[in-house]
């Protein structure tokens, strides 16, 4: 442990990270302990945050705004993609926590330091994503996990070390009556833990913080329009915005209409099935609308196979291979079959609820005068009886020969 001299600590000044400072610094004697705390949307108090490093011993404190490339750079190229793993959890802690390391690694560059470490536990997911993409991006810096290692098992151990080093916590059981563990920014906020835990309890009312139950949201449905350009939504009801303009929108009106919630027990990377709430207002809304814009402009095969890719892709952005040369291939091809899905998706919210109620683009590959019930010059329909001798003849050819077996 004697060679580190400094470290870059991803830093959210919540217990863990509080704890974390003080624990390096015993632990790596003469270390030197920067925090880097990134903003991705999460409602804190940076400046109050800061000051809680410098008071828990950091000697130098990173706050990153990086809002708009979270979502420019990963939340963007995931919706492209139609990623959504196990066909509920729209990924909002898996793409961010990538670009929150590559940031981490900035600064250990920036600062030469050799080590960076995290306060993800050794149970779940975070911890995989942290360090494989600094594996990624600097395989020479050394990883740290104070989870895997220290000997606290719970948050009166966390607060008692905290309190026998003189860092200040503001955390207190009785005085904080919010028992779930949580990440959130500004694509969602997840739930975790206490009565969550089993899947038999229905979450309780004071578990939403973003999205308004759906009993409670309004009686009248709400209409909205959203544009496209190549897979990337770009306008709110015809109001050309910037990917955080436009996503502060869109999350304030799904909330608003009880938009977003997912209860899901899904299955960790390190093998334990886990059950956690999330809320995804704006999320869920340009997820449906993207595929309601991809119904209008890809091909058949195209669509189909990219619905193959989809599940890959999300599976690799759960895994924390962000970085991985397969996932940027996938990406490759992704961003090609994006060229036409542009123009406009109109949709209803109404408690809970996303209905389509139209689309256009002007690469829509949908025509009325071939589909139409109704008389039309363009289709031939004595076509199809050639084209159904030919689809079904290995079906006919495998009928015939086991007819002739079963004489014999």
């Amino acid at each position: 442990m004697s060679d580190i001299k400094k470290i870059v600590l991803a830093y959210s000044g919540g217990l863990d990270t509080s704890c974390i400072i003080p624990w390096l610094k015993e632990n790596y004697a003469g270390a030197e302990v920067i925090a880097a705390c990134a903003d991705v949307g999460q409602p804190d108090d940076f400046e109050a945050i800061e000051k809680k490093a410098y008071a828990s011993g950091a000697s130098k404190v990173y706050v990153m705004d990086i809002k708009s490339e979270f979502l420019k750079e990963y939340v963007w190229p995931t919706i492209k993609a139609g990623a959504v793993y196990e066909g509920k959890y729209l990924l909002g802690t898996s793409f961010a926590r990538p670009l929150i390391s590559k940031k981490l690694v900035e600064v250990a560059k920036k600062e030469g330091a050799d080590a960076i470490a995290h306060g993800a536990t050794g149970k779940g997911n975070d911890q995989v994503r942290f360090e494989l993409t600094v594996k990624a991006l600097a395989p020479e810096i050394k990883l740290i996990a104070p989870w895997r290692m220290w000997d606290m098992k719970s948050r009166e151990d966390e607060i008692k070390y905290c309190e026998d080093h003189h860092v200040p916590v503001d955390y207190k059981s009785e005085e904080n009556p919010y028992p779930y563990s949580m990440d959130w920014n500004i694509w969602h906020l997840s739930h975790e833990g206490d009565d969550l835990e089993d899947p038999a309890n229905a979450p309780k009312d004071m578990v939403y913080m973003v999205t308004t139950p759906p009993e409670k949201a309004p009686d009248t449905p709400e209409y909205i329009e959203l544009t496209f350009e190549k897979g990337e939504p770009v306008a709110l009801n015809g109001k050309k915005m910037d990917a955080l303009e436009l996503m502060t929108a869109v999350n304030e009106i799904g909330a608003k209409n009880g938009i977003g919630i997912v209860d899901i027990v899904e299955n960790r990377l390190v093998g334990m099935k886990s059950r956690g709430i999330y809320e995804n207002p704006g999320g869920a809304i340009l997820v449906y609308a993207h595929r309601e814009m991809e119904y209008l402009c890809l091909d058949r095969d195209t669509y189909h196979y990219k619905e193959n890719v989809a599940n890959e892709y999300a599976e690799l952005v759960y895994d924390g291979k962000w970085f991985s040369p397969l996932r940027e291939a996938l990406q490759a091809f992704v961003d090609e079959t994006q060229q036409t899905v542009s123009g406009t998706v109109k949709l209803k919210l109404y408690k809970g609820n996303i209905i389509n109620a139209g689309a256009t683009s002007p690469y829509s590959l949908y025509s009325e005068e071939f589909v139409t019930f109704g008389e039309d010059e363009v289709y031939n329909q004595k076509d199809a009886e050639g084209f159904i001798n030919l689809f079904g003849l290995p079906l006919k050819m495998r009928a015939l020969m086991m007819k002739n077996a079963n004489k014999q």
